[in-house]
């Protein structure tokens, strides 16, 4: 049976990062219904090994990552994706979502800001390779609203040309090698149909990566874009769903339907509540 793995723990409904749990409030309630399909498991985040984190970070930054308090949850955030990574790997789900209390894409080498503390993402595929095989290829589309500098910074360092990282942000790049990409999508709120601008823009960073041949696709999900939130492009409910309808076929095709949604930024209880069980729902539904 196809099977998706949820990643989550109490902690990060209770003591989160930016908005202190209030985001997540109504959880691990609102899973209940999901957790009654049978092909949905519910696992609670382990924290993730300090030898671990010390591949990637150095001491002076895990100093004081223990010592924020916005970064309380985050060994234990970053432990749900590397734990999820290996289940996937290891054939035990198919794909996940992994709730986080505190994020992973603006944690460098040396460096953390904007409430995100270890690089759960990195962290993950280092980790992965050390199990499962040092070739191993991975796609990241990140659709949070803000640019995954942590992310870029090390994947740069460890010049891993086994990694293609699709970023939809504030600045339109793209790497000598073909491995990097930006893509500005700050304008599209000043449209009329911002849903589908964004929409084509994701359509453009998928094309790209169907000529990357890769082992597992991760989905960095923020839904700060939405409106009204603080990383607002004026999208609509609807359209984190199509993105979610996109990545997973799109995973059906090139990997297997090895997908990671890893959630990122957003601050809004009512929206996290309507939409995260619903991408779940979409995870875990397969044709047949």
């Amino acid at each position: 049976m196809k099977t998706t793995g949820v990643f989550y723990h109490i902690s990060f409904s209770r003591r989160s990062y930016l908005t202190v749990g209030t985001r997540l409030a109504d959880f691990p309630e609102a899973l209940e219904p999901l957790l009654k399909k049978g092909n949905i498991r519910l696992f609670e985040s382990q924290p993730v090994s300090e030898e671990l984190v010390r591949e990637i970070h150095t001491e002076r930054m895990i100093k004081e990552v223990e010592k924020n308090p916005f970064c309380s949850t985050a060994y234990r955030s970053a432990g749900g994706v590397v734990e999820a990574t290996e289940r996937i790997f290891s054939e035990d789900i198919t794909n996940a979502f992994c709730f986080i209390g505190c994020g992973g894409h603006h944690a460098g080498r040396d460096y953390f800001w904007g409430a995100c503390c270890f690089n759960d993402v990195i962290l993950a595929i280092v980790n992965a390779r050390k199990r499962f095989g040092k070739d191993l290829r991975f796609v990241i589309l990140d659709t949070d609203a803000h640019h995954g500098d942590g992310t870029r910074e090390l994947l740069t360092l460890m010049d891993d040309r086994n990694v293609l990282h699709l970023c939809l942000c504030d600045r339109e790049w793209e790497s000598e090698g073909g491995l990097r990409y930006d893509f500005d999508v700050t304008w599209v709120h000043y449209g009329g149909d911002p849903d589908g601008e964004y929409l084509k823009i994701v359509e453009k960073a998928l094309d790209i990566a169907s000529d990357f041949k890769h082992d597992l696709f991760f989905w960095y999900m923020g839904f700060d874009t939405y409106r009204g939130d603080y990383g607002s492009l004026g999208l609509s409910r609807e359209c984190f769903l199509k993105i979610a309808d996109m990545v997973k076929n799109f995973a059906g095709e090139h990997s297997e339907d090895k997908l990671q949604v890893v959630l990122g930024g957003g601050s809004l209880r009512e929206m996290a509540t309507w939409l995260l069980p619903r991408i779940i729902d979409k995870l875990s539904t397969w044709e047949e």
